[in-house]
C-alpha cells in the first residue's frame, strides 16, 4: 500500500520540506520533492529566549513557498514537525500560528527524545552493510541527537549542542581563535557526557551521522567538485579525515569557506563548530569512521505518517 505524504522539519537552522510516496508494507521512500532553506529561526534565542521577528518572517516565506509544493503535488497528510529553536522560544504560540496560517496544520513541538527517535527510524532506513547497535548522531543547529539502537531504540538523548547554538556563544574571531575553539570543545565535552550517562556509546558498532555539518563534512572529505547527494549517502568517512576537514577548516575565514564548492551559503558562518561536534564524537567513542546518511527525520516523520494515515 503507498501513501503519498508530505513532511516538514523546522530546526534552528533550516526548515526542510520531503513530499514522498511511502510503500507502507516495504518501508520505502521515494521522493517527490525534496528541499531545504536556510532560515536561521534560531538567532539569538539562545542569548534572548524568543524568535526574532526577522527569523519569523524568514520562515513563514519559506512556509508559503512550500504551501505551493504541497498544493501542487497533492499529498494527502502533513505533519509539521518543529525543533530545538521552537522548544526553546517563549514566543512559540506566534510561530504556530502563522505556520497554521500558511501551511494549514499546527506544528508539533516535539521533545528532544521524540525527535531523537524519528531521526533514527528515518537514518536506519534501508540500512546495509553496517553492523549494530548503531549510534545515529543528528547534528542540528541548537541541538544534537544522539539515538542508540538496532532494530528499534533503546537509548537516546538530545543535548542542546549544535552548530548555530556554538557559535552564537563562543565565535567573535573570523577564524574562530584557538581560545573560541577550546570554548566550543569544552561545551561538547560536557554535553556527550550528559548524553553518556544515558545513551550508553561504548555499546555502539557503527556511528551513523546525519544533517548538514556531517554531510558537508563528508563532501570535503571526499574532494566533491559539487554537492553530490548520492555520493553522500552512504559514504564511510574515517575519524582522521574528519579531524583533516575540521583543521582546513578552521584555518579559513569567511570568504575562503563560501569558496568552496560544496558549501551552502547559510552553512558558511556555522560549519566549524557542526564539524567540531562531529569530530568530538568519534573521538570520544573512538569509533573509526562515520557513515553518512541523506536520509533522517523527515523520512522517519513520512514513514510513519504514511502508517498512521493507513491505520486510521
Amino acid at each position: 500500500m503507498t501513501r503519498r505524504v508530505a513532511a516538514i522539519d523546522c530546526g534552528t537552522n533550516s526548515i526542510r520540506l520531503l513530499v514522498a510516496d511511502v510503500d507502507v508494507d516495504a518501508a520505502s521512500v521515494v521522493d517527490l520533492d525534496r528541499r531545504m532553506e536556510i532560515v536561521r529561526l534560531g538567532q539569538g534565542v539562545d542569548r534572548t529566549g524568543r524568535i526574532a521577528p526577522e527569523s519569523m518572517a524568514r520562515a513563514f516565506a519559506a512556509c508559503e513557498r512550500y504551501a505551493a509544493v504541497l498544493r501542487g503535488l497533492g499529498a494527502e497528510a502533513v505533519r509539521f514537525v518543529a525543533t530545538s529553536a521552537s522548544r526553546d522560544a517563549e514566543n512559540r504560540d506566534d510561530f504556530v500560528a502563522g505556520v497554521v496560517e500558511r501551511i494549514g496544520v499546527a506544528p508539533e513541538v516535539v521533545s528532544g527524545a521524540e525527535e531523537a527517535r524519528l531521526s533514527f527510524l528515518g537514518a536506519t532506513l534501508g540500512l546495509t552493510g553496517a553492523q549494530p547497535p548503531y549510534l545515529v548522531v543528528d547534528i542540528g543547529g541548537g541541538s544534537t541527537e544522539f539515538v542508540l539502537g538496532d532494530d528499534e531504540v533503546l537509548a537516546a538523548r538530545s543535548v542542546d549542542v549544535g552548530c548555530v547554538r556554538m557559535t552564537e556563544r563562543h565565535v567573535r574571531s573570523d577564524p574562530p581563535s584557538p581560545q573560541e575553539v577550546a570554548g566550543i570543545v569544552a561545551d561538547v565535552d560536557a554535553a556527550i557526557d550528559i548524553a553518556a550517562a544515558e545513551v550508553p556509546l561504548d555499546l555502539a558498532r557503527t556511528l551513523v551521522g546525519l544533517a548538514g555539518s556531517v554531510t558537508t563534512a563528508a563532501a570535503l572529505a571526499l574532494d566533491l567538485p559539487e554537492y553530490d547527494a548520492e555520493r553522500i549517502h552512504g559514504a564511510r568517512i574515517s575519524a582522521d579525515r574528519v579531524r583533516e576537514v575540521s583543521e582546513r577548516l578552521l584555518g579559513l575565514d569567511h570568504q575562503a569557506r563560501s569558496a568552496l564548492a560544496v558549501m551552502h551559503p547559510g552553512r558558511v558562518d556555522v560549519i566549524n563548530a557542526g564539524v567540531l561536534v562531529l569530530r568530538r564524537i568519534l573521538e570520544r567513542t573512538g569509533l573509526p569512521e562515520v557513515l553518512v546518511s541523506e536520509h533522517d527525520i523527515l523520512d522517519g516523520i513520512a514513514v510513519e505518517l504514511a502508517t498512521r494515515n493507513m491505520e486510521s
